[in-house]
């Protein structure tokens, strides 16, 4: 094992480093997609990214999450968990389902917006109902939007497995931005 200093936060040279595993991954530059999502409507932009027209965000590929379908204010990602999402008691950290969760919510509510809108996300608030760990199987992240209107929109997401069981629930709230009419 290496000195802390040279693990460097668990990482040597870019890659995570646990008990001699490693693990890589690439990703595309972002900018394409951030450029395209003011440019298209919300249903258009998400279209372009599950084409693969678009490359997807980088988070993604670091938590090793896909998108399966984003339209009409629905937003469904798979995740298989895997060792690297564990915490130091064996099991997914909560900020790998947040942040899939995080996602599902986001997605959804931009998959409502026009062009040149954006939105932010406010708040996220997640319930953990049971552990998550390697042996739990693909599990289904879905995002709906509750409610949308002109400059806020409230989403919740629930991660659920093969076997319909419940993992984890959440809420956010997301501002919506505009553009300015003249």
């Amino acid at each position: 094992m290496q000195p802390a200093d040279q693990r460097r936060n668990g990482h040597v040279d870019g890659h995570a480093v646990v008990d001699g595993r490693q693990r890589t991954y690439s990703w595309e530059d972002p900018s394409a997609a951030a450029a395209a999502a003011r440019e298209l409507t919300g249903s258009e932009f998400f279209a372009e990214m599950l084409a693969r027209r678009l490359p997807m965000p980088p988070i993604a590929e670091t938590l090793a999450f896909i998108a399966t379908s984003v339209a009409d204010g629905v937003a469904r990602f798979e995740i298989e968990p895997r060792e690297f999402h564990y915490n130091p008691i064996g099991s997914v950290h909560g900020g790998v389902i947040a942040t899939l969760c995080d996602s599902a919510c986001g997605c959804a509510v931009h998959s409502l917006l026009p062009a040149g809108s954006y939105y932010a996300s406010l708040d996220l608030s997640v319930k953990f109902l049971r552990p998550v760990s390697a042996a739990s199987g693909i599990l289904v992240c879905e995002g709906k939007v509750l409610h949308f209107g002109g400059r806020s929109a409230l989403a919740e997401a629930t991660l659920t497995g093969a076997d319909g069981k419940l993992y984890a629930h959440a809420t956010s709230s997301c501002m919506i931005f505009r553009p300015a009419t003249p």
